[in-house]
C-alpha cells in the first residue's frame, strides 16, 4: 500500500507540475491480476482498485491500517468499470455488471473480486473512509438508479449524474459515491466550482479515449493549478481545492467524498470571477 501526504496550501503554491502529480494524481490503478491501493493522510481515505483476469482476488488488510480485516473500522465503495463480474462478501454474492455499484459496511470480514470473462475483465475502483457505525452492504445497479440531468450543450457540460452511495439512497457512515457521465461534445465539469471544506473529494476518470486528456483543476481559487489525467487516473482533492476538469473529449468520472458531510449540496459555491 502506498502511503500519501498532502501538502497543505502554502506548498501548493510553490509546486512543480513534477510535484504536484506526484501528490495529488493516482497512475497506478487497475493493474491486471492486482489489488492496488493509495492510503491518504486526508480523511484517512484509501483509494484503490481491483482487476481480477484468471482468478480471484481476495481484500485483505495492509500493516498500515493495524486490523485484523480491510473492513474491521472502515466501509468501501467499489464501482465497476470493466466487464462483467461478481464482488462475494462473507459469502454473499453480488453480481456486478458494467457501472453497478457496491456499498460494502464496516465489519465485513471476506471480499473477493472475480470476473466473468477474462478477455474482458472486471475493473473494479475501490474507494475507503473510516466508519464508525455499521451500515448494511447494499448492491445497486447503474439502470436501477435514478439518473439527474444537467448542463448543456451550449455550456458544454451537457452531463448526467448517477447518485448510489448518499443520504437517500445506499446509507454509509461518511462514504457519499456515484459518477457523472458527459455527453459526446461536452467537456466542462463543475464549473463554475466549489469547495467543501466538511469534506474531501477524489475523481476518477475513466472513459477518457487513448489520445484525449482530462485537464483537473485544483487550488485555491485565487491560485489554481491543473494536472493531466488520463484514463483510469485519479486525483485527490483537499478540503480546500476546488475540483473541476475540462477534456479534448467527453468523459466519465466517478466523485466520492468523505467527511463530516453527507449533504451532496454541501459546497461553497463560486463564480468564474473568483477564479484565477
Amino acid at each position: 500500500m502506498q502511503v500519501r501526504y498532502s501538502p497543505d496550501p502554502v506548498r501548493f503554491c510553490r509546486m512543480t507540475t513534477q510535484e504536484t502529480r506526484d501528490s495529488f494524481l493516482i497512475e497506478s490503478l487497475f493493474a491486471p491480476e492486482s489489488i492496488e491501493m493509495v492510503y491518504v493522510d486526508v480523511d484517512r481515505a484509501i483509494v484503490g482498485s481491483a482487476v481480477p483476469v484468471n482468478q480471484p482476488l481476495s481484500l485483505t488488510s495492509a500493516d498500515e491500517l493495524r486490523a485484523d480485516y480491510f473492513c474491521q473500522r472502515r466501509e468501501l465503495g467499489v464501482l465497476n468499470i470493466g466487464g462483467a463480474g461478481k464482488v462475494t462478501v462473507d459469502g454473499q454474492l453480488y453480481t456486478m455488471a458494467n457501472q453497478d455499484c457496491l456499498y460494502i459496511g464496516r465489519g465485513s470480514k471476506e471480499i473477493t473480486f472475480d470476473s466473468n470473462d477474462p478477455a474482458y475483465p472486471a475493473m473494479y475502483y475501490l474507494l475507503s473512509y473510516p466508519a464508525h457505525a455499521e451500515y448494511p452492504t447494499a448492491h445497486v445497479k447503474q439502470s436501477e438508479s435514478t439518473p439527474v440531468q444537467l448542463g448543456s450543450i451550449e455550456a458544454a457540460n451537457k452531463r448526467t449524474i448517477y447518485k448510489f452511495i448518499h443520504p437517500d439512497g445506499v446509507k454509509s457512515c461518511q462514504l457519499v459515491m456515484g459518477f457523472t457521465v458527459l455527453e459526446s461534445g461536452c467537456v466542462w465539469n463543475t464549473m463554475p466550482p466549489h469547495t467543501h471544506e466538511r469534506r474531501m473529494e477524489v475523481y476518477m476518470y475513466f472513459n477518457v479515449p487513448d489520445d484525449a486528456r482530462v485537464f483537473h483543476y485544483m487550488g485555491k481559487p485565487d491560485e489554481t493549478r491543473h494536472i493531466a489525467v488520463a484514463d483510469g487516473q485519479a486525483v485527490i482533492s483537499p478540503s480546500w481545492s476546488i475540483h473541476a476538469g475540462c477534456g479534448t473529449a467527453a468523459y466519465t468520472f466517478c466523485w466520492g467524498m468523505g467527511g463530516e458531510n453527507q449533504a451532496f449540496d454541501d459546497m461553497d459555491h463560486l463564480t468564474i470571477n473568483d477564479i484565477k
